[in-house]
């Protein structure tokens, strides 16, 4: 029997995120029930990164907090070389990266994140040893007096980060990549999920503090309340804290934040259980 035989675990990320765990999940035998919490949209504006972006090799150090930031970060990027819609030509962006205007060294909160950078063809330069705004910004701190440092994030991030390199000396320029919303389409299937004990599933994961916040948001939307039997998966300290803010105890936290330890802890809860 596989670890996971038969256990229904809801995936709360966003649709084009869920795939790998999904994938983890369903190769030890889960079965994953996707809802997501979390849909990517645009921010207010991106005249803040275009901005930086044109002058990007006037920075020391670029910072990305997740994926997403790296490949919206990538695509205003390579627009910068495209005409823009009243014909006016931008700057070419190809010139960004020539031996004259090199890419400053670039920090990554993590391996997933690290891989994304990879994957548009860059190098990182650091990976803080444990995987939260936290950690990142004390790896960074040394590095910031008197640096500039472009971070792109999402909207409405936690500011540890930014104020740590500020109070260190950093000139820290932030820059929203996209900002998180609520799907409301996921409304009547948590309704339908969590309608009587048998279509409960045996887990929730959670992979960031919003998707902590936005189930909870839904739930109550949907006239649902979170059963206090099903286990409830966090992927980290910032996550779990969401949770309890939210009234809510994880049932286990992942050693570290990465979807692989994420899918190692329920594997290890399950088998005591078991």
């Amino acid at each position: 029997m596989r670890s996971l035989d038969r256990k229904r675990v809801l995936v709360t990320r966003t649709r084009h995120q869920a795939s790998d765990l999904a994938t983890r999940l369903e190769g030890l035998g889960a079965i994953p029930i996707l809802i997501p919490t979390i849909e990517i949209v645009p921010p207010g504006s991106y005249a803040p990164l275009d901005a930086a972006l044109v002058e990007l090799e006037n920075y020391d150090w670029l910072v990305f907090t997740s994926a997403n930031a790296v490949d919206i970060f990538h695509q205003r990027h390579q627009n910068l070389g495209q005409p823009q819609k009243s014909g006016t030509p931008r700057p070419d962006s190809r010139a960004r990266t020539s031996a004259k205007s090199p890419l400053p060294k670039i920090a990554v909160i993590g391996p997933a994140t690290a891989k994304a950078v990879q994957g548009i063809g860059l190098q990182v330069d650091l990976i803080p040893p444990r995987y939260i705004a936290d950690s990142l910004a004390d790896a960074l701190a040394p590095e910031a007096p008197g640096k500039r440092i472009l971070l792109v994030r999402a909207a409405e991030a936690r500011d540890v980060l930014p104020e740590t390199l500020a109070a260190a000396g950093a000139t820290v320029t932030i820059a929203d990549a996209y900002r998180n919303r609520i799907p409301p389409d996921s409304v009547p299937a948590l309704r339908r999920l969590f309608s009587s004990p048998e279509s409960y599933p045996d887990a929730i994961t959670f992979t960031s503090a919003s998707t902590a916040r936005n189930l909870i948001a839904l739930l109550e939307t949907a006239g649902a309340t979170l059963p206090r039997s099903v286990t409830l998966a966090s992927i980290g300290p910032i996550t779990s804290q969401a949770l309890r803010d939210l009234g809510c105890e994880p049932s286990i936290e992942s050693v570290e934040p990465s979807i692989a330890a994420l899918v190692q802890s329920l594997v290890t809860h399950f088998s005591q259980r078991d």
